[in-house]
Parts: C-alpha cells; sequence; structure tokens
C-alpha cells in the first residue's frame, strides 16, 4: 500500500498512471460538477485553497518522499481552473521543495486550458507541468449536451491542440456506454473522429457506471437513455477504435469500470485490439448486462 503523509478531503482520485505519484490537492472537488454520469466531488463543495496551506503540504509530501517519489499530481478534479498567477506558485514551491521530478500532472478541462495564453501555458510546461488528464467522455456534441459536460466538440478540440502546441502532453478519457443504445453509434464515431484529430500522448477508454442505480443517472441524462448489454458496449468499442485514424497513441482499457482489458498501441496494434474484441464479443452471452456498482 502506499501510504500519503498528509490529510486528505476525501474522496480522492487519481489516474492509475499516478499511482506512484505524491498527490497534492490544491482544489477540492470540481468547479463545474454538473456531468450527468459523474459522481466522483458531488459530496464536496468547490474549493481553491491558498498557497500558505500548500506549501506545508508540499513541505511535509518532498520531506516523507525525498529521493523516492518522481511525479507529482495535483488534485482535485478541476485543478486546472487555477489562474496562471495562482498555479504557477504551486508548481514552483513545487519544484523547490522536490528538486528535479519527471512530470508534473493534473486533471484538466478544455475550457481551463483555454482561458490560459499560449505564452501562459508554455510556461507552465517548461516550470515541469507536462500531462494533463482530460475527461471529454465523447466527441459527439448532442451527447456533450446530454450529458451537461459544458463542453462542444470545438472547445474540446482547441483546448487539447493548444495544450499540445505549447509542449503539455494530454490523456484523453472516453467513456464505452455513454449514452446508451440510442446515441451508441454516433457517440463512436464521432469520438473516433476527435481523437484522430488530437492525436494524443495517451488514451483510456473507461465503461459507464452507475453508482446510484440507473434510475438515478436517467434522473440527469437529458435524453432517451436505454442500457446496453456487455455485448452491445463491445460492439460500440470496436466501432471506435477501428476508426480511429492516429499514430503512437498509447492505448490502456485497464479501469475497474471496464469488462475488457485492452492493451496497445495506435494505429500499430489497432487490427489486434479489434481482434481480442471480435473474440470478446463470441465469448459474452448476447443478453449479459453489466453490473451495476459503486464505481466511479
Amino acid at each position: 500500500m502506499f501510504i500519503q503523509p498528509i490529510n486528505y478531503n476525501e474522496p480522492l482520485f487519481r489516474p492509475p498512471g499516478e499511482a506512484r505519484s505524491a498527490i497534492l490537492q490544491a482544489t477540492i472537488g470540481c468547479s463545474w460538477n454538473k456531468c450527468a454520469f459523474c459522481e466522483m466531488y458531488t459530496s464536496k463543495n468547490f474549493k481553491i485553497r491558498n498557497i500558505d496551506e500548500l506549501k506545508e503540504e508540499i513541505s511535509t509530501l518532498a520531506n516523507y518522499y525525498k529521493g523516492y517519489v518522481k511525479k507529482v499530481f495535483i488534485a482535485d478534479g478541476d485543478a486546472m481552473v487555477l489562474s496562471f498567477d495562482k498555479m504557477m506558485p504551486v508548481i514552483e514551491e513545487i519544484n523547490n521543495k522536490f528538486g528535479r521530478l519527471q512530470r508534473i500532472s493534473s486533471y484538466a478541462m478544455p475550457r481551463n486550458i483555454l482561458s490560459k495564453t499560449d505564452e501562459e501555458l508554455i510556461k507552465l510546461r517548461e516550470a515541469g507541468l507536462k500531462l494533463l488528464y482530460i475527461g471529454i467522455e465523447t466527441g459527439d456534441d448532442e451527447l456533450l449536451k446530454l450529458i451537461n459536460k459544458g463542453e462542444t466538440y470545438n472547445s474540446t478540440l482547441e483546448g487539447i491542440l493548444k495544450a499540445h502546441n505549447a509542449g503539455i502532453d494530454t490523456s484523453i478519457m472516453i467513456i464505452n456506454g455513454l449514452g446508451g443504445k440510442k446515441y451508441s453509434k454516433q457517440h463512436a464515431l464521432k469520438s473516433a473522429e476527435i481523437i484522430s484529430a488530437v492525436n494524443p500522448k495517451f488514451l483510456s477508454t473507461l465503461t459507464l457506471s452507475m453508482p446510484f442505480g440507473e434510475d438515478h443517472f436517467k434522473s440527469r441524462f437529458e435524453g432517451e437513455y436505454l442500457q446496453q448489454t456487455i455485448v452491445e458496449l463491445f460492439k460500440e468499442l470496436k466501432l471506435f477504435i477501428e476508426n480511429i485514424e492516429a499514430e503512437n497513441v498509447i492505448y490502456r482499457s485497464n479501469h475497474v469500470s471496464n469488462n475488457l482489458v485492452l492493451a496497445g498501441t495506435l494505429s500499430k496494434d489497432k487490427d489486434e485490439l479489434v481482434s481480442q474484441i471480435e473474440e470478446a464479443v463470441l465469448e459474452t452471452p448476447r443478453h449479459l448486462m453489466p453490473k451495476s456498482s459503486g464505481v466511479l
């Protein structure tokens, strides 16, 4: 077990790739916190923490992990909402206390990338902010509206490309099954389209989970939601992957929510990934439904 030496405002989330990172809560919760599918921060009121609070925690983390931790993840779900003038002192303090790091990373929403100038993003990159995790969920404008994401295809595209132009890598997340049966095809195709357009360094797929049940999700989803079988989820995932035209994208489907673990590099391993999905389709009972769970 990887012990953290400070007290956090729970629940605390981080991407799988940050399992061995020191985690700093520069914000509490998510400033948007309205997405139909997301229950991660609904128990919290959004708050930006002041630099004096953070300096003490940065010092504690650095002393505890000295010479061991090479990465720092800035939480909670919306750290990039910080203005440049608030974000830079946090990163500078991390560098002062930790010394040389492989990278600093955080979750980000496209709108918060777009709120910063090209020069500000470049300065953040030069200071060590090398990776942003962006849950775009889908590339389909209709579905983005139905889940109340607060983004569009164009805002998402522009935000990611702006980060790339500043030299900041991105890890993009898509949610398999997000729109149910009715929106499945457009979700898969438009998601493949935007991934092809931005060509991120990392791509992952999660599967829609409903920790408070299907009725609760339906009450927040603005369209007609018809739950898919596991085979239908696999077919949607196959359509998504086979329509991606990108190079050297490291792809993973290894979240606890997923029904099938996949790993490869697109486009090099596309045929093999599609073949694995086809095999799973053949081996899975056609009417088997995914289990409701407490997965976030």
